[in-house]
Protein backbone atom coordinates (compact mmCIF):
# COMPACT_ATOMS: atom_id res chain seq x y z
CA UNK A 1 0.00 0.00 0.00
CA UNK A 2 2.45 2.69 0.75
CA UNK A 3 4.21 1.53 -2.91
CA UNK A 4 1.11 2.53 -4.54
CA UNK A 5 0.13 5.25 -2.73
CA UNK A 6 3.74 6.82 -3.12
CA UNK A 7 3.15 6.15 -6.82
CA UNK A 8 -0.22 8.31 -6.68
CA UNK A 9 1.64 11.20 -5.46
CA UNK A 10 3.76 10.90 -8.33
CA UNK A 11 0.64 10.78 -10.91
CA UNK A 12 -0.55 14.15 -8.64
CA UNK A 13 2.65 15.32 -9.07
CA UNK A 14 3.41 15.52 -12.69
CA UNK A 15 -0.33 14.97 -13.72
CA UNK A 16 -2.01 18.51 -10.94
CA UNK A 17 -5.15 19.07 -12.90
CA UNK A 18 -6.15 14.80 -12.13
CA UNK A 19 -5.44 15.20 -9.26
CA UNK A 20 -9.02 15.06 -7.43
CA UNK A 21 -9.78 11.94 -9.55
CA UNK A 22 -6.92 10.55 -8.24
CA UNK A 23 -7.90 10.86 -4.48
CA UNK A 24 -11.28 9.87 -5.16
CA UNK A 25 -10.26 6.77 -5.74
CA UNK A 26 -10.68 3.96 -3.00
CA UNK A 27 -8.30 0.79 -2.99
CA UNK A 28 -9.16 -2.64 -2.25
CA UNK A 29 -6.79 -4.93 -2.64
CA UNK A 30 -7.61 -8.23 -4.33
CA UNK A 31 -5.25 -10.97 -5.58
CA UNK A 32 -7.96 -11.94 -8.27
CA UNK A 33 -6.96 -8.47 -10.20
CA UNK A 34 -5.04 -9.10 -13.02
CA UNK A 35 -3.21 -5.90 -12.63
CA UNK A 36 -5.45 -2.67 -11.53
CA UNK A 37 -9.05 -1.96 -12.41
CA UNK A 38 -12.10 0.37 -11.33
CA UNK A 39 -15.13 -0.11 -10.86
CA UNK A 40 -18.23 2.28 -12.42
CA UNK A 41 -18.89 3.08 -8.94
CA UNK A 42 -14.63 4.59 -8.69
CA UNK A 43 -13.11 1.88 -6.46
CA UNK A 44 -9.83 0.46 -7.11
CA UNK A 45 -8.52 -2.76 -7.69
CA UNK A 46 -4.81 -3.85 -7.80
CA UNK A 47 -3.39 -7.17 -7.13
CA UNK A 48 -0.58 -6.76 -4.93
CA UNK A 49 1.58 -9.04 -6.80
CA UNK A 50 1.15 -6.67 -9.66
CA UNK A 51 2.10 -3.16 -7.18
CA UNK A 52 5.70 -5.25 -6.00
CA UNK A 53 6.65 -6.48 -9.46
CA UNK A 54 6.04 -2.84 -11.09
CA UNK A 55 8.20 0.16 -10.50
CA UNK A 56 6.64 3.32 -9.27
CA UNK A 57 7.19 5.56 -12.22
CA UNK A 58 4.99 2.74 -13.72
CA UNK A 59 2.65 2.54 -11.45
CA UNK A 60 1.79 6.12 -11.66
CA UNK A 61 1.48 6.00 -15.24
CA UNK A 62 -1.02 3.32 -14.38
CA UNK A 63 -3.03 5.30 -11.89
CA UNK A 64 -3.99 8.18 -14.52
CA UNK A 65 -4.80 5.19 -17.00
CA UNK A 66 -7.61 3.91 -15.11
CA UNK A 67 -8.84 7.13 -13.63
CA UNK A 68 -8.99 8.43 -17.29
CA UNK A 69 -11.48 5.59 -17.98
CA UNK A 70 -13.86 6.87 -15.23
CA UNK A 71 -13.70 10.53 -16.17
CA UNK A 72 -14.12 9.58 -20.14
CA UNK A 73 -17.50 7.52 -18.89
CA UNK A 74 -15.88 4.43 -20.95
CA UNK A 75 -18.26 2.66 -18.93
CA UNK A 76 -21.26 3.83 -19.87
CA UNK A 77 -20.23 4.84 -23.78
CA UNK A 78 -19.22 0.98 -23.62
CA UNK A 79 -22.71 -0.26 -22.11
CA UNK A 80 -24.47 2.23 -24.99
CA UNK A 81 -21.91 0.82 -27.60
CA UNK A 82 -23.16 -2.79 -26.27
CA UNK A 83 -26.86 -2.29 -26.45
CA UNK A 84 -26.85 -0.63 -30.07
CA UNK A 85 -24.81 -3.24 -31.78
CA UNK A 86 -25.65 -6.40 -29.71
CA UNK A 87 -22.35 -7.16 -28.74
CA UNK A 88 -21.78 -8.76 -25.71
CA UNK A 89 -19.47 -11.42 -24.46
CA UNK A 90 -16.30 -11.91 -23.44
CA UNK A 91 -14.41 -11.05 -26.77
CA UNK A 92 -16.82 -8.24 -27.26
CA UNK A 93 -15.99 -6.69 -24.05
CA UNK A 94 -12.12 -7.00 -24.66
CA UNK A 95 -12.33 -5.17 -28.10
CA UNK A 96 -14.02 -2.31 -26.06
CA UNK A 97 -11.28 -2.11 -23.63
CA UNK A 98 -8.69 -2.01 -26.19
CA UNK A 99 -10.62 0.58 -27.84
CA UNK A 100 -10.58 2.75 -24.82
CA UNK A 101 -6.97 2.01 -24.31
CA UNK A 102 -6.24 3.30 -27.10
CA UNK A 103 -7.82 6.42 -26.74
CA UNK A 104 -6.06 7.04 -23.72
CA UNK A 105 -2.82 5.79 -24.05
CA UNK A 106 -1.93 8.30 -27.30
CA UNK A 107 -1.76 11.20 -25.07
CA UNK A 108 -1.18 10.75 -21.49
CA UNK A 109 2.34 9.50 -20.78
CA UNK A 110 5.25 11.48 -21.36
CA UNK A 111 6.66 14.49 -19.44
CA UNK A 112 7.12 12.81 -15.91
CA UNK A 113 4.86 9.58 -16.64
CA UNK A 114 6.65 6.61 -18.85
CA UNK A 115 4.59 4.30 -20.61
CA UNK A 116 3.80 1.20 -18.11
CA UNK A 117 5.25 -2.16 -19.92
CA UNK A 118 2.09 -3.20 -22.14
CA UNK A 119 0.62 -0.51 -22.55
CA UNK A 120 -1.77 -0.63 -25.92
CA UNK A 121 -1.14 1.90 -28.41
CA UNK A 122 -3.13 2.40 -31.89
CA UNK A 123 -0.13 1.87 -33.52
CA UNK A 124 -0.36 -1.20 -32.75
CA UNK A 125 -3.24 -1.94 -35.78
CA UNK A 126 -2.13 1.13 -37.85
CA UNK A 127 -4.32 3.31 -36.98
CA UNK A 128 -4.87 7.05 -36.28
CA UNK A 129 -4.35 8.54 -32.73
CA UNK A 130 -6.62 11.36 -31.34
CA UNK A 131 -9.87 8.96 -32.35
CA UNK A 132 -12.50 8.09 -30.03
CA UNK A 133 -13.37 4.52 -28.51
CA UNK A 134 -16.04 4.02 -30.65
CA UNK A 135 -14.48 5.55 -33.73
CA UNK A 136 -11.61 2.87 -33.15
CA UNK A 137 -14.36 0.25 -32.58
CA UNK A 138 -16.28 0.89 -35.75
CA UNK A 139 -12.58 1.10 -37.68
CA UNK A 140 -10.86 -2.13 -37.26
CA UNK A 141 -11.78 -5.45 -35.75
CA UNK A 142 -8.67 -6.34 -33.02
CA UNK A 143 -8.80 -9.80 -33.59
CA UNK A 144 -5.48 -10.23 -34.10
CA UNK A 145 -4.65 -8.51 -30.33
CA UNK A 146 -7.14 -10.88 -28.62
CA UNK A 147 -5.24 -13.74 -28.27
CA UNK A 148 -2.03 -11.88 -27.10
CA UNK A 149 -4.14 -9.10 -24.49
CA UNK A 150 -6.45 -11.96 -23.25
CA UNK A 151 -5.28 -10.35 -19.62
CA UNK A 152 -6.13 -6.99 -20.27
CA UNK A 153 -9.01 -5.64 -17.81
CA UNK A 154 -9.27 -2.48 -16.54
CA UNK A 155 -12.63 -3.20 -14.99
CA UNK A 156 -15.90 -2.36 -15.63
CA UNK A 157 -15.20 1.05 -15.49
CA UNK A 158 -13.54 0.54 -19.05
CA UNK A 159 -16.53 -0.75 -20.55
CA UNK A 160 -19.48 -0.64 -18.33
CA UNK A 161 -19.77 -5.04 -17.43
CA UNK A 162 -19.45 -6.00 -14.15
CA UNK A 163 -16.56 -8.05 -13.11
CA UNK A 164 -16.53 -10.97 -10.18
CA UNK A 165 -14.31 -9.51 -7.92
CA UNK A 166 -16.35 -5.95 -7.54
CA UNK A 167 -17.95 -4.86 -5.02
CA UNK A 168 -21.06 -3.56 -6.61
CA UNK A 169 -23.35 -0.25 -5.94
CA UNK A 170 -24.23 -1.25 -2.51
CA UNK A 171 -20.70 -2.13 -1.64
CA UNK A 172 -18.43 0.31 0.78
CA UNK A 173 -16.55 3.05 -0.30
CA UNK A 174 -18.43 3.46 -3.41
CA UNK A 175 -19.26 7.25 -4.91
CA UNK A 176 -22.76 8.10 -5.69
CA UNK A 177 -23.80 9.66 -9.20
CA UNK A 178 -23.91 13.37 -7.99
CA UNK A 179 -20.01 12.47 -6.11
CA UNK A 180 -19.12 11.12 -9.55
CA UNK A 181 -19.97 13.97 -11.06
CA UNK A 182 -18.91 16.68 -8.78
CA UNK A 183 -15.63 15.09 -9.40
CA UNK A 184 -15.03 15.33 -13.14
CA UNK A 185 -15.97 18.79 -12.77
CA UNK A 186 -13.58 20.06 -10.07
CA UNK A 187 -10.82 18.55 -13.09
CA UNK A 188 -12.40 20.19 -15.76
CA UNK A 189 -12.10 23.31 -14.11
CA UNK A 190 -8.70 22.32 -12.86
CA UNK A 191 -7.68 21.80 -17.09
CA UNK A 192 -9.58 25.01 -17.96
CA UNK A 193 -7.59 27.08 -15.67
CA UNK A 194 -4.44 25.89 -16.53
CA UNK A 195 -5.66 25.24 -20.08
CA UNK A 196 -1.09 24.69 -21.48
CA UNK A 197 -0.49 22.14 -18.37
CA UNK A 198 -3.03 19.53 -20.14
CA UNK A 199 -2.86 17.74 -23.58
CA UNK A 200 -5.26 18.67 -26.39
CA UNK A 201 -7.50 15.55 -25.56
CA UNK A 202 -7.93 16.44 -22.05
CA UNK A 203 -8.73 20.42 -23.00
CA UNK A 204 -11.49 19.18 -25.73
CA UNK A 205 -12.79 16.55 -22.68
CA UNK A 206 -12.95 19.32 -19.98
CA UNK A 207 -15.11 21.50 -22.50
CA UNK A 208 -17.69 18.51 -23.31
CA UNK A 209 -17.40 17.74 -19.71
CA UNK A 210 -18.87 21.70 -19.01
CA UNK A 211 -21.05 21.48 -22.52
CA UNK A 212 -21.89 18.40 -22.94
CA UNK A 213 -22.47 17.20 -26.84
CA UNK A 214 -26.83 16.84 -27.51
CA UNK A 215 -27.64 13.98 -29.30
CA UNK A 216 -29.25 16.75 -31.50
CA UNK A 217 -30.63 14.70 -34.26
CA UNK A 218 -33.08 12.81 -31.86
CA UNK A 219 -33.88 15.99 -29.67
CA UNK A 220 -34.99 17.43 -32.71
CA UNK A 221 -37.58 14.46 -34.60
CA UNK A 222 -38.85 14.27 -30.26
CA UNK A 223 -39.54 18.09 -31.06
CA UNK A 224 -40.95 17.44 -34.18
CA UNK A 225 -42.86 14.68 -33.14
CA UNK A 226 -44.32 16.25 -29.54
CA UNK A 227 -45.64 19.54 -31.40
CA UNK A 228 -47.39 18.04 -33.39
CA UNK A 229 -48.92 15.27 -31.78
CA UNK A 230 -49.67 18.41 -29.20
CA UNK A 231 -53.44 18.39 -28.46
CA UNK A 232 -55.46 20.07 -30.75
CA UNK A 233 -52.98 19.54 -33.57
CA UNK A 234 -54.44 17.85 -36.17
CA UNK A 235 -57.63 18.09 -35.05
CA UNK A 236 -61.10 18.89 -37.11
CA UNK A 237 -64.29 18.85 -37.29
CA UNK A 238 -66.56 16.33 -39.38
CA UNK A 239 -69.62 14.99 -40.18
CA UNK A 240 -68.28 11.56 -41.57
CA UNK A 241 -69.55 10.02 -38.32
CA UNK A 242 -71.93 12.11 -36.02
CA UNK A 243 -70.89 13.29 -32.69
CA UNK A 244 -72.28 11.33 -30.23
CA UNK A 245 -73.88 14.48 -28.64
CA UNK A 246 -75.88 14.72 -31.85
CA UNK A 247 -78.39 12.13 -29.40
CA UNK A 248 -79.48 14.92 -26.66
CA UNK A 249 -80.39 17.31 -30.01
CA UNK A 250 -83.23 15.96 -31.75
CA UNK A 251 -82.65 16.78 -35.66
CA UNK A 252 -79.52 18.41 -35.46
CA UNK A 253 -76.66 16.26 -36.88
CA UNK A 254 -73.28 17.92 -34.77
CA UNK A 255 -70.02 16.70 -36.07
CA UNK A 256 -67.51 14.95 -34.42
CA UNK A 257 -63.61 15.93 -33.58
CA UNK A 258 -61.30 14.01 -35.52
CA UNK A 259 -57.82 13.81 -35.98
CA UNK A 260 -55.92 14.00 -39.32
CA UNK A 261 -51.93 13.64 -39.58
CA UNK A 262 -50.40 17.09 -38.48
CA UNK A 263 -49.23 19.57 -41.85
CA UNK A 264 -45.45 20.29 -41.41
CA UNK A 265 -44.01 23.73 -43.19
CA UNK A 266 -40.05 24.17 -42.95
CA UNK A 267 -38.46 27.18 -43.20
CA UNK A 268 -34.95 27.06 -44.07
CA UNK A 269 -32.50 29.72 -43.43
CA UNK A 270 -31.05 30.15 -47.27
CA UNK A 271 -28.72 33.58 -46.28
CA UNK A 272 -25.42 33.98 -46.82
CA UNK A 273 -24.34 33.23 -43.43
CA UNK A 274 -25.22 29.70 -43.78
CA UNK A 275 -22.96 27.23 -45.45
CA UNK A 276 -23.24 24.37 -48.12
CA UNK A 277 -22.93 22.12 -45.73
CA UNK A 278 -25.75 23.31 -43.36
CA UNK A 279 -28.14 23.42 -46.13
CA UNK A 280 -27.61 19.86 -46.86
CA UNK A 281 -27.73 19.04 -43.20
CA UNK A 282 -31.09 21.11 -43.63
CA UNK A 283 -32.74 19.15 -46.12
CA UNK A 284 -31.85 15.65 -44.15
CA UNK A 285 -33.64 17.13 -41.15
CA UNK A 286 -36.53 17.87 -44.04
CA UNK A 287 -36.82 13.97 -44.79
CA UNK A 288 -36.04 12.78 -41.21
CA UNK A 289 -39.31 15.40 -40.32
CA UNK A 290 -41.61 13.91 -42.99
CA UNK A 291 -40.47 10.35 -41.18
CA UNK A 292 -41.65 11.96 -37.92
CA UNK A 293 -45.15 12.61 -39.32
CA UNK A 294 -45.65 8.83 -40.65
CA UNK A 295 -43.99 9.62 -43.88
CA UNK A 296 -46.76 11.70 -45.51
CA UNK A 297 -44.67 13.56 -47.44
CA UNK A 298 -47.87 15.77 -48.60
CA UNK A 299 -48.17 16.82 -45.67
CA UNK A 300 -44.63 18.43 -46.04
CA UNK A 301 -43.69 21.46 -47.49
CA UNK A 302 -40.23 23.69 -47.50
CA UNK A 303 -40.24 27.83 -47.70
CA UNK A 304 -36.82 29.04 -48.63
CA UNK A 305 -35.74 32.03 -47.11
CA UNK A 306 -33.27 35.03 -46.76
CA UNK A 307 -34.49 38.47 -46.78
CA UNK A 308 -36.99 37.25 -48.75
CA UNK A 309 -39.29 34.18 -48.78
CA UNK A 310 -39.88 31.77 -51.72
CA UNK A 311 -43.78 30.16 -52.09
CA UNK A 312 -44.27 27.22 -49.90
CA UNK A 313 -43.14 23.72 -52.16
CA UNK A 314 -44.30 20.61 -51.28
CA UNK A 315 -41.85 18.23 -50.50
CA UNK A 316 -41.36 15.32 -53.26
CA UNK A 317 -37.62 14.79 -52.68
CA UNK A 318 -35.40 16.05 -50.08
CA UNK A 319 -31.91 15.86 -52.38
CA UNK A 320 -33.73 17.13 -55.39
CA UNK A 321 -35.20 20.12 -54.03
CA UNK A 322 -33.85 24.01 -54.92
CA UNK A 323 -33.28 26.14 -51.94
CA UNK A 324 -32.78 29.61 -53.45
CA UNK A 325 -30.95 32.17 -51.36
CA UNK A 326 -27.50 33.95 -50.33
CA UNK A 327 -28.53 37.43 -49.29
CA UNK A 328 -29.20 38.70 -45.67
CA UNK A 329 -31.20 37.01 -43.04
CA UNK A 330 -35.06 37.95 -42.31
CA UNK A 331 -37.09 35.09 -41.10
CA UNK A 332 -40.18 37.04 -40.39
CA UNK A 333 -40.89 37.33 -44.49
CA UNK A 334 -39.99 33.09 -44.19
CA UNK A 335 -42.63 32.37 -41.08
CA UNK A 336 -45.39 34.52 -42.95
CA UNK A 337 -44.82 32.38 -45.95
CA UNK A 338 -45.46 29.42 -43.77
CA UNK A 339 -48.21 30.24 -41.84
CA UNK A 340 -50.27 30.72 -45.80
CA UNK A 341 -50.13 27.00 -45.97
CA UNK A 342 -52.06 26.90 -42.57
CA UNK A 343 -49.27 24.43 -40.90
CA UNK A 344 -50.20 22.52 -38.01
CA UNK A 345 -46.10 22.72 -37.04
CA UNK A 346 -43.58 25.81 -38.23
CA UNK A 347 -40.49 24.33 -38.27
CA UNK A 348 -37.24 26.98 -38.68
CA UNK A 349 -33.56 25.62 -39.66
CA UNK A 350 -31.66 28.89 -39.00
CA UNK A 351 -28.23 30.37 -37.52
CA UNK A 352 -30.14 32.50 -35.63
CA UNK A 353 -28.91 35.76 -37.26
CA UNK A 354 -32.36 37.34 -37.74
CA UNK A 355 -35.13 39.23 -36.44
CA UNK A 356 -37.88 36.95 -35.72
CA UNK A 357 -41.84 37.72 -35.46
CA UNK A 358 -42.92 40.07 -33.24
CA UNK A 359 -46.03 37.70 -32.22
CA UNK A 360 -46.27 33.64 -31.89
CA UNK A 361 -47.88 31.84 -34.86
CA UNK A 362 -51.05 30.43 -34.07
CA UNK A 363 -49.33 27.01 -34.47
CA UNK A 364 -47.03 25.02 -33.03
CA UNK A 365 -43.31 26.40 -33.58
CA UNK A 366 -39.31 24.47 -33.87
CA UNK A 367 -36.22 26.04 -33.96
CA UNK A 368 -33.26 23.98 -35.63
CA UNK A 369 -30.76 26.47 -34.80
CA UNK A 370 -27.30 26.46 -36.57
CA UNK A 371 -24.64 27.54 -33.59
CA UNK A 372 -22.37 30.40 -34.12
CA UNK A 373 -20.57 32.23 -31.73
CA UNK A 374 -22.01 35.24 -29.89
CA UNK A 375 -22.26 38.30 -32.35
CA UNK A 376 -20.63 41.55 -30.82
CA UNK A 377 -20.86 44.88 -31.98
CA UNK A 378 -17.62 46.88 -32.12
CA UNK A 379 -19.21 50.15 -30.75
CA UNK A 380 -21.82 49.23 -28.59
CA UNK A 381 -20.14 47.04 -25.82
CA UNK A 382 -23.57 46.73 -23.89
CA UNK A 383 -25.41 44.26 -27.29
CA UNK A 384 -26.58 41.67 -26.74
CA UNK A 385 -27.63 39.53 -29.79
CA UNK A 386 -31.19 38.63 -29.88
CA UNK A 387 -31.93 35.14 -29.52
CA UNK A 388 -35.03 32.45 -30.66
CA UNK A 389 -38.07 33.70 -29.18
CA UNK A 390 -39.54 31.94 -25.31
CA UNK A 391 -42.23 30.70 -28.02
CA UNK A 392 -40.18 28.41 -30.19
CA UNK A 393 -39.02 24.76 -29.06
CA UNK A 394 -34.85 25.66 -29.83
CA UNK A 395 -32.65 22.44 -30.86
CA UNK A 396 -29.16 23.05 -31.22
CA UNK A 397 -27.60 21.05 -34.06
CA UNK A 398 -24.29 20.13 -34.52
Amino acid sequence: MEKLLAARLHAVKVRPYLAAALFALHVVADRSVPTMAVDVHWRCYVSPAFVARTPVAELAGVWVHEVSHLLRDHHGRGERYAREHEEYGPGERLRRNIAADFEINDDIYGDGLPRPAGAVLPSLLRLPTGLLMEEYLRTASMSGLAADLAWLDCGSGADGQRRPWELGADGAHGLSRQQRDAVRFRVAEGIRGQPGDAPEGWRRWADEAFHPPQPWRQLLGAAVRSAAGAPGVGEDHSYRRPSRRSASVPGVILPSLRRRPPRVCVVIDTSGSVSDAELGGALLEVAAIARAVGGRRDLVSVVSCDAAAGIAVPLCRAESMELIGGGGTDLRSGFAAALRSRPDVVVALTDGQTPWPSAPPPCRTVVGLFPRPARVREHDPDYVPQGPPAWARVVTIG
